[in-house]
Parts: C-alpha cells; structure tokens; sequence
C-alpha cells in the first residue's frame, strides 16, 4: 500500500467485509477434501472362499440355482462368479462411476463471478478517498445449453451402463466357453496318459526284440515314434491346459496358485431355427451393446443441440456498486456480448454432426455384422452336427477294432506295426471327436450370447454334481 494513500472509511469495512466473508464461508462449506488411496498389489483372491458373492441375478444364469462352492465350482457357479469378480468387469464399473459424474457434472449451475477492486488517489488531497468496485456476474450461455448437455451427459453415462451389462453378458460366456475347455483338455490328457500306458507293453517288445537283434532300428522306428508321438500330444494338451486354467483364474480374479476345483458337466445350449428367428427380431431391443449404441446416438443428438445453440452470442450479465474517489456511490450493471463475426462455433458443430454420423454408420454396421455372425455360425453348428455325428460312430468302429486288435497282439495273432496303426487310428479319432464336442460348444455358446436370448439355455442339473473329466 502507498504510504500517503488513504484507506477504505470504517463504514465500507464494515459493510463489504462481513458480506464477503459470508460469501466466501458458505463456498467454502461445501468443499471436498482430499485423502492420499496407494496402489494394490494386484495378487489377488487366494482361494475361492475369498471371492465376492453374487449379490444380484445376471443374465443367463439360472435364478433358482444353488450358490455353494464349498463342494466345488460347477459351470453356473464359475459364470456367477466370474462376473462378481472379474478384474476387467471391475475396471469397467469405474469407468460407470466416472459417466455418472460427468452427468451430475453436466447437471451443475455455473459459479457466478465475484470481483473486487480498490483504488487509491495519488497524491492524496483534501475530499478525496479511496475507490472501489463490487461486482457480481454470470455467464447466461451456460445456463441457455444446460438441458442439452445434460441430456448428452445422462445418455453417455446410459451408454456405458449398457455397455457393462454387455461386458457382463460376454464374461458369462467367456467363463461358460473356458470351463468346457479345461473340461475337454483334461478328458484329452486323461486319455492320452491312457495311450501311453498301453503302448508300454509294445515298447517293451520293441526294445527287447533289439536288444535280441530281431529287429532293426529302420524296422523298429515306427514303434520307436509312436510313445514319442503320444507324450508330444501330451504335453501341447498340458501346455494348452495351463494357458485355459491360468485364463480361467484371471477372469475369477485368482492368485495364479489358488486351487481351483471344477465339477459338473459344461454348458449346454441347442437353439432351434424358430428360437433364431424369433431372438433376431426382438435384438435391437434386447442386446445391450445395441442398446449402448442407441443412447450413444441420442446423446450425440443432444451434443449437437449444445452445439448449435452455443453458436448464438455468448451473454455475461453482472451487477456492480461502486465509489469514486470524490466519495460518489454508484450502482448499475454490466452486459458482455460476444460478436458471432468468425467462429460462431461451426467448428464444434461441423464435429458434432460428423460424429453423429459415424454413430449412426457404427450401429448399422454393427447390426449387419451381427446378423452374418448368427447366420454364419448357425450354419456351421449344422455342419458340426453331422460331423460330431459322423466321427462318433467312426470313433465307436474304431474302439471295437483297437480291442479286437489288442487281444490278437496279444495273442500273437497280429503283428506289433498293424497294431500300432490301428490303436493311433483310434486315438486319432477319439481327439478329434472332443475336439469337434468342444468346437460345437463354443459356437452355441457364441450363438446365444449374440443371440442374448436366456431362453435357448440347457442348463446342467442343480442337483448333482459330477466331477469334469
């Protein structure tokens, strides 16, 4: 402060102190405050009794089925907890938080603007005193687009509340699909481990014909390669198995060494071309990824709407109260217009219509592209129906041959080569069976969810549960 300049007289301290003191107290109130959260160490759930529960019903899975993992995991229950757990779900329910912010963000008054100023006459003379300017102003523009931003702001957040619920969906048939894989991995192993302890009495004969001299090594290397070629087989199942379970265990959210017991049979869904032909109509009202599109789109339309009306003249209003130096109060106010001569906003309007036909672009292609998917996957059900059906009864042919052929090996009645051909004739067969099984169960689980009809599910009994193989 100048050292000769006089200052404010009592009475204008006291009547623009206490005010602006209650101005600054009540915004001060409602303030938030600030509390430091560290990181985690990302280890997660160390057995299965650590999971979170289920506590609302999510689609497909059936309601009336009983929760209890004490006894095991049967594929509901893996499903159940998959979307009550999954890491990735977590991330995604954040990002619902964040949307509903935005929208409550969006639905806020501006603050208005309070200034202040003082001035000083220099040098100070007899009459003279300080001056100063109240003022109290806001912005009428934002009040003009609140209804369309808030209209943008709640159909996002709609967007991504729908977008969850389709993420949910996914993760019940990522974790139904992951759980007929473990399943069929292990029913793979378990057989090939069976193959090897067959093929051990032949590699016995083998060796001891070549110890002997009877045999040569050109002779023998078909017997030779045959264990090598079933622990090969062996050990890709095992590879695969490790890649399924540790999937397996990060869609739960478990430590990659927690045990995990799966019991029960996989899931099985069998649609009938009128279930099709039915859940496609109904899917632009019942899938909630086309459902997310379609309030993207509205919330677009209301973007736009802010963005057109943003383009008038933006209007700042403000009331001021006054002193000048001779000691003369003023009062009156303050109108700011903008001059809409070069921008008038056509730059965020140009963007917003643009994006709003992409929207509309996104969701056709979407719809089209869905629509191929069923038909395609359809159709290859339909294939792999015959095929599933075809090899079975080849499989079948093929156990009664490998038997017969046991017992005459064994009798000394056919030789080792002939019998090494049809017990890999047989495992062959037998692989690609459940692999076709597995192959048919992905596809009808890919069906349904694009479906997103719960309808066309057979679930498996509620009553029993039978160790996978």
């Amino acid at each position: 402060m100048l050292p000769h300049a006089p200052r404010l007289s009592s009475r204008a301290l006291r009547t623009v102190c206490p005010r602006l003191a209650t101005v600054l107290t009540l915004a001060l109130a409602g303030c938030a405050t600030y509390h430091p959260r560290p990181l985690g160490e990302g280890r997660g759930a160390a057995s299965v009794a650590q999971l979170a529960a289920p506590v609302k019903d999510f689609a497909g899975i059936p309601r009336n089925h009983r929760f209890d993992p004490s006894d095991g995991l049967d594929v509901t229950e893996v499903a159940t907890l998959a979307v009550a757990n999954s890491p990735a779900l977590k991330v995604q329910r954040d990002a619902l938080g964040i949307a509903r912010a935005q929208a409550f963000a969006a639905g806020l008054l501006p603050d208005p603007q309070l200034s202040l100023g003082q001035d000083f006459p220099t040098p100070a003379g007899p009459g003279l005193t300080s001056a100063f300017t109240l003022g109290l102003s806001t912005d009428l523009t934002a009040l003009l687009t609140r209804s369309s931003r808030v209209a943008a702001a709640r159909g996002q957040a709609r967007q991504v509340n729908l977008d969850l619920l389709w993420a949910e969906w996914q993760t019940v048939a990522q974790a139904r699909l992951l759980f007929d894989q473990v399943a069929t991995l292990r029913a793979q192993s378990t057989r090939l481990d069976a193959e090897l302890a067959a093929l051990t009495p032949v590699a016995v004969h083998i060796r001891t014909a070549l110890d002997q001299g009877n045999l040569t090594y050109d002779a023998a290397s078909i017997g030779l390669n045959a264990q090598a070629d079933v622990r090969k087989r062996l050990a890709d199942t095992e590879v695969a198995l490790h890649q399924a379970d540790a999937d397996l265990h990060r869609l739960l959210g478990l430590a990659p060494d927690a045990p995990l017991t799966l019991v029960g049979p996989a899931y099985t869904t069998a649609p009938t071309a009128a279930q099709v032909q039915r859940a496609l109509a109904e899917l632009p009202r019942r899938r909630p990824d086309l459902l997310a599109l379609q309030a993207g789109y509205a919330s677009q339309e209301a973007s736009l709407r802010a963005a057109v009306l943003a383009q008038f003249p933006a209007l700042n209003i403000g009331f001021n109260r006054a002193r000048d130096t001779g000691g003369i109060y003023t009062k009156g106010y303050s109108l700011g217009i903008s001059l809409p001569l070069f921008d008038r906003n056509r730059g965020n309007i140009a963007i917003a219509r643009a994006t709003r036909q992409q929207l509309r672009d996104d969701y056709a292609a979407r719809v089209l592209a869905t629509r191929t998917d069923i038909e395609r996957l359809r159709s290859d059900l339909i294939t792999l129906d015959r095929q599933r059906a075809s090899l079975a009864a080849h499989a079948r042919r093929l156990a009664r041959a490998s038997l017969a052929a046991r017992h005459a090996w064994q009798a000394r009645e056919l030789d080792w080569p002939t019998y090494l051909a049809i017990r890999n004739n047989t495992l062959t067969a037998e692989l690609d069976l459940l692999a076709v099984r597995q192959q048919q169960a992905t596809e009808a689980i890919a069906l349904q969810a694009l479906l997103g009809n719960t309808d066309l599910a057979i679930p498996p009994s509620a009553s029993a549960k039978a160790s996978t193989p």
